[in-house]
């Protein structure tokens, strides 16, 4: 077996951009539902701006990697930054529906174009003795910055949202100075794929109807609900929950320092964070390893569905969460997110396999279409909560998404029996 490579300095300061970047990025998003009611717009309003940030987040990284490719990473992320600081700081001063959307807007792009960068970057600095390691190490920062952005912003928006917003920013601009002075052009092999052609090619890949109903069922079923988890749940913990008393059980459990951090004080009263609990980065961090050891050698498909099923039953705690004890929400979470990790890498890695070796890039640029379809109908589910909030079931959102997800189960399960299976490749 040959040693392992080592990691240029290039790789290290990638990832630990992109520890920023992902602190700022779900500082905002994670929290911002709670911060746009409070300014007294609606669930229907929320549920339009999280649509476009997300579809803008997602659909951008199509066209930013070609160009990082044509003028180099460093300049695409430096470009990112500048559109990525003003609109942050706009939030501070703008409070209009039109001009928060349009501000949102202009952080999706931002986003959006740094998304692809850092990951090519470290696949640029790896090479086939320490490439999973390395990209092990990606997954653990974009988590890290995952679970620490809600964590700060939500002990920063007890003082003001201005201080959420200014720190924000300030990442931003720490990310642009280490970029600046410390991020070096990795080597790597330049891709050469205009934007005209890379069209062309995902032209291609769904002139595959199979494999183009595959995609809009994964965009449907598996996408929609997981992008409407991370969309809703924070409001939800915050609108329909006792944060007083979720405190409180934190802090029998884990003590005082632990649920100090995670938590507030209003009026001399303790309260959870709902930002700081509403998200799965902690979970992952400490159980993707041990969940991908258990189902690497099982089929593709089977684990995906079963990660569905799990999923479900979270959806499920998370309703009951709301009617019964309102501790069940750590439960829901936690089985959403084992869910998650199960059904998103099999999935990811199937889609991989499933191509013909000289077309493995196709298919997986083709691939983002599936988040994007997820992303962009996302917003549908928060308008849906308003709905049921206004009948006095709240909880109803998360049985209906727990009836989505398992209908997602039937609708793959359909398909592989209709169409048949993708034949996994040996590349």
């Amino acid at each position: 077996m040959s040693k392992r490579s080592g990691f240029p300095k290039v790789f290290w300061v990638a990832n630990g951009i992109e520890v920023l970047e992902r602190f700022a990025y779900y500082g905002i998003y994670m929290g911002f539902g709670i911060y746009l009611q409070q300014l007294g717009y609606s669930k229907g309003d929320l549920g339009i701006i999280q649509s476009i940030f997300l579809a803008l987040s997602y659909l951008v990284p199509l066209f930013s990697g070609t160009f990082a490719d044509k003028y180099g990473f460093k300049k695409v992320l430096m470009i990112s930054y500048l559109a990525y600081l003003p609109s942050i700081l706009l939030l501070i001063v703008t409070k209009s529906f039109s001009g928060i959307a349009l501000t949102m807007l202009s952080i999706g792009f931002a986003a959006g174009i740094f998304k692809p960068l850092i990951s090519a970057t470290v696949r640029a600095t790896t090479d086939s003795t320490n490439k999973t390691m390395g990209f092990g190490i990606f997954y653990a920062m974009v988590n890290l910055g995952a679970s620490f952005g809600p964590l700060v912003m939500g002990k920063l928006r007890a003082l003001s949202w201005d201080y959420v917003f200014y720190t924000a920013a300030g990442t931003i601009f720490l990310m642009f100075l280490i970029t600046l002075f410390f991020y070096k052009e990795p080597k790597r092999e330049i891709e050469g794929v205009s934007l005209k052609q890379k069209f062309k090619d995902i032209g291609i890949a769904l002139s595959d109807a199979k494999f183009t109903i595959f995609i809009i069922l994964l965009g449907v079923f598996f996408w929609l609900p997981f992008w409407a988890f991370f969309n809703i749940l924070a409001v939800y913990i915050d609108d329909y929950m006792n944060t007083a008393a979720l405190y409180n059980s934190v802090r029998s459990i884990l003590g005082e320092g632990v649920a100090g951090i995670i938590s507030r004080q209003e009026d001399g009263v303790w309260k959870i964070n709902a930002e700081a609990i509403s998200h799965t980065g902690y979970i992952i961090i400490i159980f993707q390893l041990l969940i991908s050891r258990i189902f690497e050698k099982r089929a593709a498909i089977p684990s995906f569905l079963f990660g569905l099923f799990i999923a479900a039953l979270g959806f499920v705690m998370l309703g009951v969460a709301v009617t019964g004890s309102n501790n069940w929400v750590f439960l829901g979470i936690f089985l959403f997110a084992v869910g998650e990790m199960i059904s998103s890498p099999r999935i990811q890695e199937y889609i991989m396999w499933i191509a013909p070796k000289e077309k493995a890039g196709l298919y997986m640029g083709t691939n983002f279409l599936a988040t994007f379809i997820g992303a962009i109908l996302s917003g549908i589910y928060t308008g849906i909560m308003g709905s049921y909030q206004a009948a006095g079931h709240p909880e109803y959102i998360m049985y209906t998404l727990a009836v989505h997800t398992i209908l997602a189960i039937l609708a793959i399960y359909i398909f592989t029996k209709t169409l048949g299976d993708f034949k996994e490749l040996e590349h």
